[in-house]
């Protein structure tokens, strides 16, 4: 999740952001005031929407992959994956409600109270370790199924059920770890401003005409401390550029696997042709076996589906976190901050949409969704159209998801 707009901003910062872009220098890197504001009006019923869809789907994926018969390393990281992208939605909504649901709330004094600067703090750091739980995890499974179909022979050594559980607890118990200097930098600071006898914050330049009652009110704002640069860094590199890099190389390594493995079965398939005599006792292992070798294509396919769409949703932040490092602030308020509500519809489409890509490309994981939540009144209208028990048993078999 992006982290600049986790934090609370300054109300003046807010109202002021186009002048202080104007004052500073004659530099512009980007121009995207206008776009900020427009979309910002319509993003808080947006997450909802995305928030609520991807956790009731994030929940279907857990009852479905956690079945006995669809237990597999691979399907446990998924699982894992599903966890961590109902945690991030769900504390979503709150945040979401909170901010942006009612635009006026920003020029009050109780937005600012201290309760939700603590929220705000809790949600920062809680997002964020959450959607790095996430991206370790996809990392973990692009490198399993690479494993799985570059080293047939010792796949079942390497990616067992044992070491899959160890490397899911271990990424969750060290993920908080790496976003430590993310819950160092942020800090809650303290500011008296004038407010009216309506709550309502007065700005500085309205003070020497303002006839109205006023007092002072303390306002609570979480901001970013001495460690501001480390935690962008941190951010920027270590959570998002290294996992994008790390999964451009495996996806590359799968495809190359894939159709290496291919064209190694079309020419073992042409020389068995040319040499053997098919009977028909032959042609029943040899069915299955062409059935396994689909389902793991399939899978393949799936899974480089879920990579693909990562990347497109992570790599923009990797970039625009990495430059406004080395650019500096000026950059980060000009093009990183306005396009964190952006970034961060973006991160959330992409932690819902997973439950789609299994039902559209896994025939196995459909399956379980029926048998899982068809009512049982509808099994004697489709008791025919069941598949014969030995191939359920083989897909379950070789199936991952």
């Amino acid at each position: 999740m992006n982290v600049s707009e986790n934090a609370t901003l300054l109300y003046e910062e807010t109202q002021n952001i186009a002048n202080k872009s104007l004052l500073d220098d004659n530099t512009t890197y980007c121009d995207l005031v206008t776009f900020s504001v427009s979309y910002r009006s319509v993003h808080g019923y947006l997450s909802i929407l995305v928030c609520v869809f991807g956790s009731i789907a994030n929940i279907l994926n857990i009852c479905v992959l956690s079945r006995r018969e669809m237990r597999s390393p691979t399907n446990a990281i998924l699982t894992g994956l599903a966890v961590a992208d109902l945690l991030v939605m769900l504390e979503y909504i709150p945040f979401s409600c909170h901010v942006y649901f009612d635009p006026n709330a920003r020029y009050t004094a109780s937005y600012f109270s201290y309760g939700w600067a603590i929220f705000m703090a809790f949600h920062a750091l809680f997002a964020q370790v959450c959607h790095f739980i996430s991206i370790c995890l996809t990392v973990v499974l692009a490198i399993w199924r690479y494993i799985i179909i570059s080293s047939s022979q010792s796949n079942r050594e390497w990616c067992n059920a044992y070491r899959t559980k160890v490397t899911i607890i271990l990424t969750y118990l060290l993920c908080p770890l790496v976003c430590l200097p993310l819950f160092v930098s942020l800090k809650i600071t303290e500011q008296v401003k004038s407010v009216s006898e309506l709550g309502r914050i007065i700005q500085q330049n309205e003070l020497p005409t303002y006839a109205g009652e006023k007092h002072n009110a303390t306002l609570y704002v979480l901001d970013y401390g001495h460690f501001k640069e480390i935690s962008f860094w941190v951010y920027g590199v270590v959570i998002k550029l290294v996992p994008c890099i790390l999964l451009t190389i495996l996806s590359q390594r799968i495809i190359s696997a894939l159709l290496e493995t291919k064209r190694r079965r079309r020419n073992l398939l042409g020389q068995n042709a040319m040499n053997l005599k098919l009977t028909a006792e032959v042609n029943v292992p040899k069915t299955l076996r062409h059935n396994k070798e689909q389902q793991t294509d399939r899978t393949t396919r799936m899974l480089l589906a879920v990579l693909f769409l990562f990347l497109i949703t992570e790599f923009p932040q990797a970039i625009l976190g990495l430059l406004s490092v080395s650019i500096g602030s000026k950059f980060e308020r000009q093009c990183y901050n306005p396009l964190g509500d952006l970034m961060d519809i973006l991160a959330l489409t992409n932690s819902a949409i997973n439950f789609i890509l299994y039902c559209a490309m896994s025939r196995q994981f459909r399956t379980a969704f029926q048998e899982a939540f068809r009512p049982k009144f509808l099994n004697r209208w489709t008791f025919n159209a069941q598949p014969s028990p030995e191939i359920v048993v083989t897909e379950t078999q070789v199936s991952h998801v």
